[in-house]
């Protein structure tokens, strides 16, 4: 039978019922008025003649009839055995250290980690964690408008021939415009001054400046009061 053919049940009945004596050219008539192939319309003749007609009054299920790859119920027994054992001895017990038990145990069939995982869900051994939020429930926080907040950090990079730089940078938090750069030959007050005077001169004075708390950055660690605090 074709794959996927659907088959009307009333169609399914009148072929079930088909008689020994019909005209020659009758089927062919039959299958061209409801849409279906000779094929579809001899196979579920033939099943009918021997399994009986109400064998073919509803398609068969396309199930396979076995599933090679499928965990019997002992293989289920073993994993959640496993398990309770590392539990009881104060072990890690998830499905990762659970399968690499089974493994080096030799035993025939060990399941993959999400089929154990499955398995304890299924026998109620473990427990349900909730589900991660997803990416459309994330909310990034930003500042509302331009020179509200301006985000200053140093990044240390390695030149071709081995000599050390710092790239200091300068964004605007709402608009993550890059407001000024400078490079220095280390992370000193000095050059985060100098990239906050650049920006000032470019773009004004901003509410609010922001960094990490390094000490170039932050020379109260240090003890004294620098420029930026």
């Amino acid at each position: 039978m074709p794959r996927r053919e659907l088959i009307d049940p009333r169609v399914r009945l009148a072929i079930s019922q088909w008689p020994e004596d019909a005209p020659r050219g009758a089927v062919s008539t039959f299958c061209l008025e409801h849409g279906i192939s000779r094929k579809s319309f001899y196979e579920l003749r033939k099943r009918a003649l021997v399994e009986g007609p109400a064998a073919v009054l509803e398609p068969r299920s396309r199930r396979p009839r076995s599933s090679p790859s499928k965990l019997s119920e002992q293989v289920k027994e073993q994993a959640i055995g496993v398990r309770a054992a590392l539990e009881a001895s104060g072990l890690d017990h998830g499905p990762i250290s659970v399968h690499e038990k089974m493994r080096t145990m030799g035993l025939a069939q060990v399941p993959s980690t999400a089929s154990l995982a499955r398995i304890f869900r299924e026998a109620g051994v473990a427990r349900r964690e909730p589900k991660k939020k997803p990416r459309s429930a994330w909310r990034r926080f930003v500042y509302p408008a331009p020179n509200a907040c301006w985000q200053l950090d140093a990044t240390e990079y390695v030149l071709a021939g081995g000599r050390r730089c710092v790239i200091f940078q300068l964004i605007d938090d709402h608009s993550r415009y890059a407001l000024a750069s400078h490079v220095a030959s280390g992370e000193t007050s000095e050059a985060a001054i100098t990239v906050v005077n650049k920006a000032i001169a470019a773009h004004g004075v901003p509410q609010r400046l922001l960094t990490d708390n390094g000490a170039a950055l932050n020379p109260s660690r240090q003890g004294h009061i620098g420029q930026l605090v």
